[in-house]
């Protein structure tokens, strides 16, 4: 039975009713109009913890979406879970790839910065002092780009870039 005609949470139907509703006007060929099904039924079972059927499901929305801008959105989504999972280098590899193919996707340049800041800070706890700093390095430069494009988002990570000094004055004008 589709994750769609299994959802108890209101919210969740009222989702899933609109998103039908929408499907069906949308004039679109019936691959992507698939491809979205299966996208929607993954961002559901990822809401419930159901990391392993909204994977099968971002599998299948990738094999059947064309559009690149949506793809990204897939593949972010497939890295926020491995990235949960603690599949940190599965995750920068998926954020990557969303990243190639839209640009402008501040969310997942963060969420990069994440993983090689946490990194960084792993690496300075084991006492590797320069490979922390390159990691640190690494995830302001993804920082300044995620802030460049989404100026009011990513507070913390300002303020992190200003007490380590790897924030520049214009930085973020």
């Amino acid at each position: 039975m589709p994750r769609t005609q299994r959802n108890d949470n209101f919210i969740d139907k009222s989702f899933t009713v609109m998103a039908d509703i929408i499907l069906k006007v949308l004039p679109t060929n019936k691959k992507a109009k698939e491809a979205f099904a299966y996208y929607r039924d993954g961002m559901s079972a990822q809401a419930d913890g159901e990391y392993a059927e909204a994977m099968d499901n971002y599998k299948e929305a990738l094999t059947l979406e064309d559009d690149p801008n949506d793809r990204s959105y897939i593949l972010y989504n497939m890295g926020l879970i491995h990235a949960s999972n603690g599949e940190h280098e599965r995750a920068l590899e998926l954020y990557h790839e969303s990243i190639e193919l839209n640009p402008r996707m501040p969310q997942a340049l963060n969420n990069i910065a994440v993983i090689y800041q946490y990194q960084g800070e792993r690496a300075k706890e084991e006492g590797n002092n320069d490979e922390a700093e390159a990691l640190f390095d690494k995830a302001a430069e993804y920082w300044k780009q995620a802030i460049r494009l989404a100026p009011g988002n990513y507070i913390e990570a300002q303020n992190w870039l200003k007490i380590t000094g790897r924030s520049e004055l214009d930085a973020f004008l």
